[in-house]
């Protein structure tokens, strides 16, 4: 047993094919059956049920995917290691970060760490809060910026962003001149809510179903922008962050602020017990000292 046999494996089975993980290993696929067959015949046991159109584990190919994944990191943090004794200014991050919090913070952000720690680079993946934490907790990612909750069993979690959720909604509506919006208020009112990529999504209809009601949802988009505009068309409400409820167009649209407060909490997360390079450690310490910035 190898570690590129485990890394074909490993592929295979997120891609639940051979043709698409031998596409993003660069290599035939031949090459990628060969190998995992001889993980299989080396193990004495069929990890992969080749029998439908998707590749599948099998109950053994689950317990060896899962082994598999720890010794593929161990492996990538040895090699970490070693670059951090070899390299103690240089580096490179791959961070997870929904497009809303990126807007805001990711540029000032950069401009001071950068001017820090010129020689560390980044790959920064625009996506969902919800999909940052599934590729933090696979390995994908080295860390990402969300929407809490994280689960702390899961996540080392450093707080960086609070900040109130406001109702969003065209002066002419009815409620717009309201001092505050219950949740209940919004009943039978058409939100406009951020695709389920985002923490905010869940969050919003779990606080509608709290108050005994299902939300009545005209339109998601992951475009807050887009969003801003169906509101100052008096085409449903939304509910804001204050940083973008701020941003709106204010001689069309009315901000209100929630009677019971819904925050939005953002925060840096890793995956627990991952290895830490010298870049990652210097980051933590930028995004702990730099918190609530705007």
């Amino acid at each position: 047993m190898d570690v590129r046999q485990l890394t074909y494996f490993i592929e295979v089975a997120k891609q639940q094919s051979f043709t698409k993980a031998a596409r993003k290993l660069h290599v035939t696929q031949p090459t990628i059956s060969k190998m995992v067959r001889q993980l299989e015949s080396e193990l004495g046991t069929t990890l992969l049920d080749r029998s439908s159109k998707h590749v599948q584990l099998t109950d053994a190919g689950d317990v060896v995917f899962e082994r598999a994944m720890q010794i593929i990191q161990m492996v990538d943090e040895v090699h970490l290691a070693l670059e951090d004794m070899a390299h103690l200014k240089t580096g490179h991050l791959t961070l997870g970060m929904p497009p809303l919090i990126g807007i805001l913070f990711f540029p000032k952000m950069m401009k001071g760490f950068q001017q820090r720690f010129p020689d560390i680079s980044f790959q920064l993946d625009e996506i969902g809060a919800n999909i940052v934490k599934e590729r933090v907790l696979a390995g994908d990612l080295d860390g990402g910026f969300v929407m809490l909750p994280a689960h702390e069993e899961d996540y080392d979690i450093i707080p960086f962003v609070k900040k109130d959720v406001f109702v969003v909604m065209h002066k002419d509506h009815p409620l717009a001149h309201r001092k505050n919006i219950a949740m209940r208020d919004l009943e039978h009112e058409p939100l406009l809510l951020f695709s389920e990529d985002f923490t905010l999504h869940d969050r919003i209809i779990q606080e509608c179903e709290d108050f005994g009601f299902e939300p009545t949802i005209a339109f998601e988009s992951s475009q807050w922008e887009f969003i801003s505009q169906m509101i100052e068309h008096n085409l449903g409400i939304a509910l804001f962050p204050e940083p973008f409820a701020q941003k709106t167009n204010r001689d069309v649209v009315n901000i209100i602020p929630l009677e019971k407060p819904i925050l939005w909490e953002i925060a840096f997360i890793l995956k627990k017990d991952r290895y830490r390079s010298r870049a990652m450690r210097a980051f933590i310490a930028y995004v702990e000292n730099n918190s609530n910035l705007e």
